[in-house]
């Protein structure tokens, strides 16, 4: 249940939200603040660390776990992308669409990008030898805690609207109809999502 095909209506940022001028949202035509945009809204962040996880415990299986654990001590680069992405997860919330996991259309996708999630923790933490994320950083993670308990209210009635939205969506276009009881709680639910959106956005530092 994402917001990704709202954010053409927020105007944030300089740019529309996706390329060209086809009616049809596609993957190729999206531009970086609703693609990142919309993940952060989902609480699941995956621009920010998706394939570290892999890619870390591939290189753990060839015996080079060591040499990873020196780049993160001695390359300011290296240590800047893990921390960066150990902040990205300690944005994650994956119990807020925990529902996903059980869908019948989409339930394989979120069970893939939460065992990614899992696994990146787990190697990241590996790597910088650090046993929570952001252990190093107290002040960064006490400011993303106290900001993820102000909007998991806003978060949890998004997916709420986002649901109920969704399950309109069919009959309102069959029906056809501006003023019917189906419509006017379309239109409510929308708003609550893009309510919830901008609230969102306001009250995080970043999308990321």
């Amino acid at each position: 249940m994402s917001t990704l095909k709202y954010y053409g209506r927020t105007n944030i940022g300089s740019r529309p939200a996706k390329r060209g001028g086809s009616g049809g949202l596609k993957f190729e035509d999206l531009r970086a603040i609703p693609f990142v945009g919309a993940w952060a809204q989902l609480k699941q962040n995956v621009p920010g660390y998706y394939g570290l996880g892999t890619a870390l415990q591939s290189l753990e299986n060839a015996g080079r776990l060591d040499e990873c654990k020196a780049l993160y001590q001695n390359s300011k680069f290296f240590k800047a992308l893990v921390d960066n992405s150990m902040q990205s997860m300690s944005k994650s919330n994956f119990e807020l669409t925990a529902y996903m996991g059980k869908h019948p259309r989409f339930g394989e996708f979120w069970q893939q990008v939460h065992a990614e999630f899992e696994l990146s923790v787990e190697m990241a933490l590996k790597i910088s030898n650090q046993s929570i994320l952001l252990e190093d950083n107290p002040t960064s993670r006490l400011s993303i805690a106290l900001r993820q308990k102000l909007v998991l209210p806003l978060l949890v009635i998004q997916q709420y609207a986002l649901t109920r939205a969704q399950q309109l969506e069919g009959v309102v276009a069959e029906d056809n109809r501006e003023e019917s009881a189906e419509a006017a709680l379309y239109a409510l639910y929308e708003k609550m999502v893009m309510r919830s959106l901008f609230g969102n956005v306001n009250a995080s530092r970043n999308s990321a």
